[in-house]
């Protein structure tokens, strides 16, 4: 047995230097903490324009100029003194946090593992002063303008161990680029400009919100996103939420903020995802930008040194907020609300594929399309043109009126801004999912007896499945009985469903029910399942409809919420204004 060589030594006090290394382990992870500890205090300190300069991802150099308040030069030593702070001062104030930085170890942390040198002038300083990081040393006087400047190189240069963990230069970079991004989206009133090795990388001047967040999160976040704000209580959000559409492969374009501070909280994090479960299924990730102000007695800051995480004193209360503000504006986004519809179809550079008319024939899509024959002459019901409505139809109509059917996929409609391209499948899919889900919300789902029971060959498996689970199958609207050991008999689907294929919609319907489990499916998986049942139902490609029927599905749309994306988070229709068709035809140039 191998006794550690420590193991009989006498219980000592620390250096102070060691000390101080020990406390940047918990703080100063890499060059990105340190950026993120000198910005936040340079935030605190009233700054209006920073500077971020880097050298080698940061390792070699990060110096951070800001136009703060500044420091007077006899409290410049203490700046760099561990627990040393002018933003708390007894413990009322640690539960009342509103500054960025309160702990007053940054520094002093930073300087235990780098050369660092702060120079600062205050407003009531004829010039600027500075001090070295290192142990009692004593400010001089120096040049610079109002603000301070922490210039810290060569990190972990007196902990060779430490260095070794940190990764690629361009790595380190990336880090330290991300937590500028981060900092700059919640203060868009601040000037950021960041150089790298010498050369200029960023420059983001003051602007609004949505033009801040427009610069670093770029055009496919700007041009996809719906703006939210909703309050309740000491509860404030704000911000904005991208389509379904804007959906990324990586959780790598989701900010959130608590009083201006960025968090990574999995209370919010969930509330914000289970928002987006009726419109994002699979593993895509949506991308947002919200910002939750409240009371700070009821939140705590001070649960992880990197105040990354945050805790709620009523944690149900945030997250039911949180997701009902979310749920509600995606709820908005149908046809009805044209403004926060998906962005206008960009004009391809190419010329336009002819579009070939078609005759159409009838085909039972619309579960009502009587009701919209009133609209149309019986010329137009004849014609791929229909006859043209007056203004106030068009504006009552924000789907306008359809003109074609293209390829047996797309319905083409006319509204007042331009051409409307709809993907007649994925349209159909969201208005049937939508009324499933509500009469399995207020068990009004009807059961719809066939006239013949659908029978097949099924594995012990799905007959197990349907013994074990026909209080949840009732509850969906199926009737399935067991026939022999090897064989099922669909007797009854949901009204709703009725022109499905009923044999293959049992089928899956049994696959989730035995996967997700017969309580789970109707709740925590409720959504996934409801997807499968419309995808099944919803009209086919190649299906030719009528004008009616094409009318009676842009009627639909507009009366369905989140008509805008299918269950997947695909687009619906898309809209084509008329200045992009003369674009296209290089018509007024």
């Amino acid at each position: 047995m191998i006794v550690p060589a420590h193991a009989h030594r006498a219980i000592t006090p620390l250096p102070d230097q060691l000390i101080s290394q020990i406390a940047a382990g918990e703080v100063i992870e890499r060059p990105s903490a340190v950026v993120k500890e000198l910005l936040e205090n340079a935030l605190d300190a009233g700054a209006t324009q920073i500077s971020v300069r880097l050298e080698q991802g940061g390792v070699k150099r990060i110096a951070i100029t800001d136009n703060g308040r500044g420091i007077p030069p006899a409290q410049m030593p203490l700046a760099l003194a561990r627990h040393a702070t002018s933003k708390i001062a007894s413990l009322t104030d640690l539960e009342n946090v509103t500054t960025l930085g309160f702990r007053g170890e940054a520094l002093a942390s930073i300087a235990s593992v780098a050369q660092l040198t702060l120079t600062s002038r205050s407003t009531d300083q004829a010039h600027a002063w500075q001090l070295s990081g290192q142990p009692h040393s004593e400010p001089e006087p120096a040049s610079g303008t109002q603000g301070t400047t922490v210039d810290v190189e060569d990190l972990y240069f007196n902990t060779p161990a430490r260095r070794k963990f940190l990764k690629t230069e361009q790595t380190e970079y990336g880090h330290c680029m991300e937590v500028v991004r981060r900092i700059a989206l919640a203060r868009p009133d601040v000037n950021f400009s960041v150089t790298h090795n010498g050369r200029a990388v960023e420059h983001w001047k003051e602007a609004e919100q949505d033009k801040r967040s427009a610069q670093i999160l770029g055009d496919e976040f700007a041009n996809a996103r719906l703006p939210l704000q909703e309050a309740a209580g000491p509860l404030n959000l704000y911000g904005f939420v991208g389509l379904p559409t804007a959906a990324r492969a990586r959780a790598d374009a989701q900010y959130f903020y608590v009083n201006g501070r960025f968090v990574r909280d999995k209370l919010l994090t969930h509330a914000v995802r289970s928002a987006y479960q009726d419109v994002l299924h699979g593993d895509r990730y949506p991308s947002y930008l919200l910002q939750l102000d409240l009371d700070p007695a009821l939140v705590d800051v001070n649960v992880h040194p990197s105040k990354i995480e945050v805790r709620f004193r009523d944690s149900r209360a945030v997250h039911q907020f949180v997701y009902h503000a979310v749920n509600r504006c995606l709820a908005q986004t149908s046809a009805t609300s044209f403004g926060s519809s998906p962005a206008p179809l960009a004009a391809p550079s190419n010329a336009m594929p002819w579009m070939r008319m078609q005759q159409q024939t009838s085909f039972g899509v619309a579960q009502d399309t009587a009701s919209y024959g009133s609209l149309f002459t019986s010329a137009s019901l004849q014609t791929a043109t229909p006859t043209v409505m007056p203004a106030a139809s068009e504006e009552e109509f924000p789907l306008g009126f359809a003109l074609a059917q293209l390829h047996g996929v797309f319905v083409l409609a006319q509204n007042r801004a331009g051409l409307i391209v709809v993907d007649m499948h994925a349209a159909h899919e969201r208005i049937l999912y939508e009324q499933f889900k509500q009469a399995l919300e207020s068990n009004t789902v009807q059961l719809q007896p066939l006239l013949i029971p659908m029978t097949f060959v099924a594995d012990p498996v799905e007959v197990g499945t349907v013994e074990e689970h026909q209080q949840v199958l009732t509850a969906l609207g199926f009737d399935i009985a067991v026939m022999s050991p090897t064989t099922l008999a669909v007797r009854g689907i949901p009204a709703l469903l009725k022109n499905s294929d009923a044999q293959a919609l049992a089928r899956d319907v049994l696959r989730d029910v035995r996967e997700f489990g017969g309580s789970r499916v109707l709740v925590e998986r409720r959504n996934e399942l409801l997807g499968t049942m419309a995808c099944h139902t919803a009209v086919r490609a190649n299906r030719i409809l009528s004008m009616p029927e094409m009318n009676a599905l842009l009627r639909q749309m507009e009366a369905t919420e989140r008509a805008d994306q299918c269950n997947h988070g695909r687009p619906t229709w898309v809209q084509l204004a008329v200045s992009d068709l003369d674009k296209l035809f290089l018509r007024g140039q």
